[in-house]
C-alpha cells in the first residue's frame, strides 16, 4: 500500500472519537470531509475529488463499503453540521465577504507584482487562507480576478505618475503615428531568430527607445515577468487597439513596450 496514503488517510483516536456512532454512508462520508480536510484545508466539491484508493482505505476502517459513498448527501442539514464540526476541530472559520475584499487587497500588494500566473495565484490566496486559518471559499477565481484588476489599477497610476506630462506625450505621439516603419511598429517588431540581423533590430529598438528619454523608475518594485507581460499585450495590439484602450492602461502598455532597462525584481513576500 502506498506509504503516503497510509500516513494521510489513517483515522487515529481523535478522528475516531469524532465519528462516534454515525451510521453507514454518514460515517465514511464524515470521515472522508474529516481527513480531507486535515490534508487540503479545505473541503472537497464532491465525491469526484476524493482518491478512489483513500476511498477504499477509510471504508475499509470505518466498516462501511466505498460504494456508501454513493448515498452520502452533499447538500443539507447533516453535511453543514458535518463542516461546521470539522472546522471548529481544526479551528477554521468560514469566508465571509469582508475577507473577499481583504484577500483581494493583499493579492493585489503582495503577490501580482512578482507573479503573472493564474494558478500561482490561486495556490498564493489557498496558502493565505490556511495560514488564516479560514475555510477558501468556492469564489477563489473571482477574488484573483478583483486582486488582478487592482493591482493593475495601482500599476497603472503609479506609472502615469512617474511619467508626468513630458514622458505621457511622448509615448502617446507613438500611437498618434501608428503606420508602417513608424516608431511603434519598430519597437513592436519580433525579432526573429538569433543573428546579426535579430541583434541589429534589438540595437534598433534600444535606440529608439532611449531617444524617447522616459524617466527612469517607472516599474520600480514590479518584477520582469509581470513588465515582460505587459509587454507581450502591447506587442499583439494594433494602434487602433492602443487608441481604444483607458489612458492609464495604454500608457502603461507604451511604457513596458519602451522599456530598456530593469528597475529590479523583487522577491516572492513571506506574510
Amino acid at each position: 500500500m502506498n506509504p503516503g496514503l497510509i500516513e494521510d488517510w489513517t483515522l487515529v483516536g481523535r478522528d475516531l472519537d469524532l465519528l462516534g456512532q454515525k451510521p453507514g454512508p454518514t460515517r465514511l462520508g464524515f470521515a472522508l470531509l474529516l481527513k480531507f480536510f486535515e490534508i487540503e484545508a479545505r473541503f472537497p466539491s464532491g465525491p469526484d475529488e476524493f482518491d478512489p484508493a483513500a476511498v477504499a482505505y477509510v471504508s475499509e476502517q470505518v466498516g462501511v463499503p466505498a460504494e456508501g459513498l454513493g448515498s452520502y448527501m452533499w447538500t443539507g442539514r447533516t453535511i453543514e453540521r458535518h463542516r461546521s464540526d470539522i472546522r471548529s476541530v481544526f479551528g477554521f472559520r468560514e469566508f465571509t465577504s469582508a475577507d473577499e475584499a481583504r484577500l483581494a487587497g493583499w493579492l493585489a500588494e503582495r503577490v501580482c507584482p512578482s507573479e503573472v500566473r493564474e494558478s500561482a495565484l490561486v495556490q498564493a490566496l489557498l496558502a493565505r487562507c490556511r495560514q488564516e486559518r479560514i475555510e477558501p471559499p468556492g469564489r477563489v477565481g473571482r477574488i484573483v480576478g478583483a486582486g488582478r484588476a487592482l493591482f493593475e489599477q495601482r500599476l497603472c497610476a503609479d506609472v502615469v505618475k512617474v511619467l508626468g506630462q513630458d514622458g505621457a506625450a511622448g509615448l502617446e505621439a507613438l500611437v498618434a503615428d501608428g503606420a508602417a516603419g513608424s516608431l511603434l511598429s519598430v519597437l513592436k517588431a519580433d525579432p526573429g531568430p538569433a543573428g546579426l540581423e535579430s541583434l541589429l533590430a534589438e540595437v534598433e529598438k534600444l535606440s529608439a527607445a532611449q531617444g524617447l528619454d522616459l524617466p527612469s523608475g517607472l516599474f520600480v518594485g514590479v518584477s520582469e515577468k509581470v513588465v515582460s507581460a505587459w509587454r507581450a499585450r502591447a506587442a499583439r495590439m494594433y494602434p487602433s487597439d492602443f487608441q481604444e484602450a483607458p489612458r492609464p492602461v495604454r500608457l502603461t502598455l507604451l511604457a513596458a513596450l519602451n522599456r530598456t532597462g530593469f528597475d529590479g525584481d523583487i522577491d516572492y513576500p513571506e506574510g
